[in-house]
């Protein structure tokens, strides 16, 4: 306690020595005014009354300088010798002061008993000066420099504190609150304290008050008393006990143990603790992300949070996000390789800008505040918002969005390609300048909202992985651009109109034809290409070329007489033809077949022939428009293979020359026997899409019988005969339907029981409800399967329908249909959480260290198979004996 170590300021004047009234002082007086202003005006010391109730002015009255300033005084004071000699006699009073200013050789003392500030030399200091620092007490005695007559302090001697505290603690009542230098009055507080039926009124100062509280007039605190050498009491390691009006606080739970957790607090960048006994509400647990209301209490010397009430979600807002767009450039990207990420820096980030006033500003951002999570790298030019947290005022940069101008001051190699696969998260990329497929990750395409598909034309910058180890290097594409349709070219045209002799027929290898459906080696295709000849200037020339370069349905046979053009391939330099056609009409391809699209992978399909016998494979490179958009029961015509590729033992042909017919083209002379009725009936058999294991392809519906006499009909069907394409029906389900005059079961519509959830996730292309499965896992969907292409949100409740993989067992919902929006949740800004509590909740989990780990591996259920006991279920007893049932 700074303030009990200065004395009583003397009341009478301190009469100024004669050497002060010659002209000579006179003088200097007026040009030292300014230097000695400036000089006292660094003193951070006040001086306090001998009651401790109002400090005394810091500066001296104008017109009474009776010293230099700083350096006038150790000018003249460094010309002496500072033996005892050139000291005049004093008066062996001994004086106190605090240190207020240490130089090389020298220094100066603020006076605690009267209003001077003191020159003395570390000669006069009797101790190691090393030991002695500013803001010290000292005893000193005062005397007079005979070359100058300035008063000066000798024989210093550093003095302890002497501060004694009580050893057990006491409570009393706050009587005046602490006020601010510059608020006027006291910047003291007072503290109430009755012992012995005497009243107390104790100091105290903002140091002396333990966590960061503020004390009001009425509160109730423990403290300890400090008394120092002079007897002066004061209140110290002041704790609120019982605040007289709580002060509700807000915050957002950020963590939780076993017993207790952690809020985020939004009135000061500041975490507390809170032991769950402080929550009431018994009906819903308190959960991470939570908007809470509580009030601080000190519990054993540390703050923590009470009476804690949830509030509605978006109710705790940290930050607020300026609506003027920015401009700026990166100076720090964010470092995308996860073992150099610390922990310790939410904000890693940097970009550089210029403000309104044309000042350049720096301003920090962290993961969550791109638009993506697509790489950024330095020099790169952005538009941002500012988003400023109201606690501590720090800014930092938000919505931040690549601008195109970047690759043209970057200076990178872009390359151009095409989206070859689509995986969960993940696909490949075949680009015009490489052979091998690029690897990319969904999250580095700079447009977040599109939905990409396969043939997707793109541009991009290849870049090593960084969560490709060491010994397993992988490039992959990085900052993603979408081009317009037709931008990206493969090829180089040559010559056109060249006529060559079909010498070596193309075929396919390691691909079989049919493959089965337990394949999963679709994407790995190689072509044995096929071999035109022609002769140019008397000159025999080979060409290459590859199935997919024909037009039409056209197939070459050996000999062929084609005509074609000459291409370039960008990435080898090789010739190739391509745009092959015979030139003339003697040969045809085998004979058209008709059926609809049954099944849709990545980069492959399945065909249903009318005769619902069979499937047929195709791949999407043998579509005759590649940039055909596919959905399931679109009528196609193509041509079976009648190449020997090696099918491998498949169980389907392989379809050529696809080509997507206007619906209502196939004309298959079937009608409806009875329009008027439709008939209820049960799924015993799917189709082959839903079990793969079965061997027939089509369907079966079996009749429910209205009488027990009447006899089980039973129907086949296939995809063109659901209303819904995309129904996934398995056995089991119940179904209304028509028969048609091949006896096949049409207009199917499946009677299913419809399940309502939240949405609890979206992640990309895929989310998860709130409804729990096996495991007490979450129900997967696919975006796919949302109807209308309506865009889901966290909290949205949904409807659907709850069906069951045949071969993995696991559930998936479909059919999923929007109800309603997230209720009570006003849409959320990405300003409501501060970076480091969105990284917190994110990453919270059980890391992979070896501890024991304890795993859920079935939910609790109540004894009637409900989610906890029923009330009823337990009823009061005398101990020791039984209720009769």
């Amino acid at each position: 306690m700074s303030s009990m170590l200065c004395c009583a300021v003397s009341s009478q004047n301190f009469p100024m020595p004669s050497q002060y009234q010659s002209s000579q002082f006179q003088q200097k007086e007026s040009s030292m005014n300014n230097m000695f202003n400036n000089g006292l005006q660094s003193s951070t010391f006040d001086v306090f009354s001998s009651d401790n109730t109002a400090p005394v002015s810091r500066y001296p009255p104008a017109g009474n300088d009776i010293f230099g300033n700083d350096t006038a005084t150790a000018n003249s004071s460094n010309n002496s010798n500072f033996s005892n000699e050139s000291f005049g006699n004093n008066q062996g009073v001994r004086e106190t002061g605090i240190i207020e200013k240490l130089l090389h050789s020298y220094g100066f003392i603020q006076c605690c008993e009267r209003q001077a500030r003191l020159f003395f030399h570390f000669s006069q200091f009797s101790g190691n000066i090393e030991h002695l620092k500013i803001g010290d007490p000292v005893e000193f005695e005062m005397t007079y420099d005979r070359r100058t007559g300035k008063p000066i302090a000798s024989t210093v001697t550093k003095i302890a504190p002497e501060v004694v505290l009580s050893e057990e603690r006491v409570t009393g009542v706050v009587t005046t609150e602490l006020r601010t230098e510059g608020s006027g009055g006291d910047t003291q507080g007072r503290i109430s304290y009755e012992n012995r039926g005497e009243c107390f009124f104790l100091p105290y100062n903002k140091d002396d008050v333990e966590g960061n509280v503020t004390l009001r007039t009425g509160d109730q605190v423990s403290f300890q008393i400090a008394t120092n050498q002079r007897g002066n009491l004061g209140a110290t390691h002041v704790r609120l006990e019982n605040p007289v009006h709580p002060v509700k606080y807000q915050g957002v739970v950020c963590s939780m143990k076993d017993v207790f957790g952690y809020i985020e607090r939004a009135d000061i960048v500041k975490e507390i603790s809170f032991p769950f006994t402080e929550f009431k509400d018994s009906s819903k647990p308190l959960q991470l992300g939570d908007d809470v209301e509580f009030i601080i209490q000190t519990r054993n010397g540390k703050e923590v949070a009470c009476n804690i009430e949830r509030l509605p979600p978006g109710s705790v807002i940290f930050e607020d996000i300026d609506d003027t767009v920015m401009k700026g450039q990166v100076l720090k990207p964010l470092d995308k390789n996860p073992q150099n990420h610390l922990p310790s820096e939410p904000l890693p980030g940097r970009i550089r800008y210029r403000a309104p006033d044309y000042s350049e500003v720096e301003v920090s951002f962290g993961e969550k505040d791109q638009q993506g999570d697509f790489t950024l790298r330095h020099g790169d030019w952005v538009e941002f918002r500012i988003a400023t947290d109201r606690r501590d005022q720090l800014k930092r940069a938000t919505n931040i969005s690549l601008l195109p101008e970047s690759f043209v001051v970057s200076g990178e190699r872009r390359e151009q390609g095409i989206i070859a696969v689509l995986k969960q998260g993940f696909g490949f990329l075949r680009s015009v300048e490489r052979e091998p497929k690029i690897y990319f990750t969904f999250n580095e395409v700079l447009e977040v909202q599109r939905k990409l598909e396969c043939n997707d034309e793109v541009e991009f910058t290849v870049a090593q992985d960084p969560s490709s180890s060491f010994g397993n290097s992988r490039q992959s594409a990085i900052r993603i651009k979408h081009l317009p349709r037709g931008s990206v070219q493969f090829e180089l045209l040559i010559e056109e109109g060249l006529v060559g002799v079909v010498t070596v027929v193309a075929t396919e290898l390691s691909e079989p034809s049919s493959p089965s459906k337990n394949s999963n080696h679709f994407d790995d295709v190689t072509f044995e290409p096929g071999v035109i000849t022609l002769h140019s200037s008397s000159v025999k020339r080979t060409i290459l070329y590859n199935i997919k370069d024909c037009n039409g349905k056209y197939i070459p046979k050996q000999g062929d007489k084609v005509k074609f053009n000459l291409y370039q391939i960008k990435r080898n330099k090789e010739l190739i033809a391509m745009n092959i056609h015979p030139v003339n009409n003697t040969h045809t391809s085998d004979d058209l077949k008709y059926g609809y699209i049954a099944a849709l992978k990545d980069g492959f399909g399945f065909i249903e022939t009318i005769a619902l016998d069979s499937e047929v494979f195709f791949r999407y490179a043998n579509l005759n428009e590649p940039s055909s958009s596919l959905e399931l029961g679109m009528e196609v015509e193509y041509t079976v293979s009648t190449r020997n590729t090696g099918n491998g033992g498949g169980s389907c042909a392989s379809a050529e020359n696809v080509r997507v017919l206007p619906p209502g083209t196939i004309n298959d002379n079937c009608e409806l026997l009875q329009p008027n009725v439709i008939l209820d009936g049960v799924v015993s058999r799917p189709l082959r899409s839903v079990n793969p294991d079965q061997t027939e392809y089509a369907g079966i519906i079996q009749e429910v019988p209205t009488t027990e006499e009447e006899n089980i009909l039973q129907y086949e069907f296939g995809i063109k005969g659901l209303i819904n394409k995309k129904e996934l029906l398995q056995v089991g389900d119940p179904v209304q339907f028509q028969v048609d005059s091949k006896n096949r079961a049409v207009n199917i519509i499946a009677i299913r029981k419809k399940q309502r959830a939240h949405v609890d996730t979206i992640k990309g292309y895929f989310g998860f409800l709130t409804y729990e499965v096996e495991g007490g896992k979450k129900l997967f969907f696919h975006i796919s399967e949302v109807t209308d292409g309506i865009k889901l949100h966290q909290g949205d409740l949904v409807e659907f329908v709850l069906v069951v993989n045949q071969r993995s067992g696991k559930s998936s919902g479909c059919n999923v249909t929007k109800i309603s929006s997230a209720e009570n949740s006003p849409p959320k800004q990405p300003s409501q959480r501060p970076e480091h509590l969105i990284n917190r909740i994110r990453t919270i989990s059980v890391k992979d260290d070896g501890s024991p780990k304890l795993i859920v591996i079935r939910q609790p259920l109540g004894p009637d198979g409900t989610n906890g006991f029923d009330p009823n279920a337990r009823k009061q007893h005398i101990p020791g004996q039984l209720n009769e049932v």
